[in-house]
């Protein structure tokens, strides 16, 4: 499998089988070559992600920040924060542990910097004339969405291309860092969104590239279970229109459509907290039954594109001793995308379309089955 561009296309791939016809919002045939008046911009990407604590002083407040946010616990402040305070200071002894392993802190600024370096170089390359800038907006850690638009705004930019690191929509990820970005941006510029890319091609030849090379480094022949292990959602989010376990099955089934050979693959969830009804079946589930199966397994973090704690910890450590412990013949864990080659070409070229565009919403291959909700599709549709 070779470097792949990710192209938005006039009649785009769609996951064979699958429900859901395409989506044409913000799509357009073609490719837009930005235009000689349109050279000298001065171009603002801002990618958002999770954040994470950068000591063992941080890590209770980032959970706090986390536990406080109402797309993540959705009661009113008056009774959320305080069990957000209790909740944070009650895990974030077993937290700080946790981080312990990676040196004390999240490595998720200082990879999320190295992808914003990379997107830069490979966009500059493509919008000769106009200065590109990449911004980091993290929603519970420094740098913070309000320090972030700050910054932004001292930049003075004329266009404004916002982009989620989260190949998955999901209103406690994308569609909370969007809300606090809207809340906190007070400056100049044309703002356009890229909400999702399930399946965007650069993701989906990207991730089945690491796939192979990382089974093919193993040494290990025999039979194999393909685990696309992402973080879990409670039940009752998906029931209320969140697309986000359906683009994971999207992008899954992109992906094993584009390995070479016949795999045995399925999806799971990790990181289930609380009494809650969690979407599954569970990632600890579907190790013990590879293990009973024989199956060495290759697992794949298919809703992650940076490594951080749930792939350093609970899927290399906690997941990993787990599946020796179980028997399994073999665990082997491919590396999250990061700064691949392909992958940042990929986001170059989908930015660097979008800038062109009128409003653009997705990869324009999907349409999820909460789109009607989507708090984009309405002016999508207009």
């Amino acid at each position: 499998m070779g470097r792949w561009p990710l192209h938005l296309q006039s009649r785009p791939r769609h996951p064979a089988g699958h429900p859901h016809p395409p989506c044409r919002a913000g799509a357009e045939d073609g490719h837009r070559q930005v235009s000689a008046s349109e050279a000298g911009r001065k171009i603002a990407i801002v990618l958002f992600n999770l954040g994470g604590p950068d000591g063992p002083d941080a890590v209770e407040p980032f959970l706090f920040n986390l536990f406080n946010d109402q797309a993540i616990i959705g009661l009113p402040g008056i009774v959320r924060t305080p069990l957000a305070k209790l909740i944070s200071r009650r895990r974030a002894p077993l937290a700080q542990g946790n981080y312990a392993l990676m040196g004390g802190g999240s490595p998720l600024l200082p990879e999320t910097r190295k992808q914003a370096d990379a997107l830069r170089a490979s966009l500059s390359a493509a919008l000769p004339g106009d200065e590109v800038r990449c911004f980091i907006a993290m929603r519970y850690w420094h740098p913070f969405t309000e320090e972030t638009a700050a910054e932004v705004a001292a930049f003075g930019p004329d266009e404004i291309l916002l982009l989620p690191l989260y190949p998955q929509y999901s209103t406690t990820t994308t569609g909370s860092s969007l809300k606090a970005w809207n809340a906190a941006y007070r400056g100049s510029g044309r703002s356009r969104t890229i909400c999702c890319w399930p399946a965007g091609e650069a993701l989906l030849e990207a991730q089945a590239r690491l796939i192979e090379a990382a089974w093919s480094a193993s040494g290990h022949d025999g039979p194999v279970r393909l685990l696309f292990s992402a973080h879990g959602l409670p039940e009752k989010i998906i029931k209320a229109g969140d697309p986000y376990q359906a683009q994971v099955e999207a992008t899954a089934a992109g992906v094993a459509a584009r390995l070479s050979g016949q795999w045995d693959w399925k999806i799971s969830y990790q990181s289930r907290v609380g009494p809650m009804k969690w979407i599954g079946p569970n990632t600890e589930e579907e190790i013990h039954a590879a293990a009973r199966a024989g199956l060495a397994l290759v697992v794949v973090p298919i809703a992650f594109v940076s490594e951080h704690i749930e792939t350093l910890v609970e899927l290399d450590i906690e997941y990993g001793n787990m599946a020796r412990r179980e028997g399994c013949p073999a665990y082997v864990r491919v590396p999250a995308l990061g700064v691949d080659a392909g992958f940042i070409a990929g986001l170059a070229d989908l930015a660097a379309q979008a800038l062109g565009r009128e409003g653009l919403d997705s990869d324009g291959s999907y349409r999820c089955p909460g789109f009607s909700k989507c708090p984009r599709a309405a002016k999508s549709a207009a």
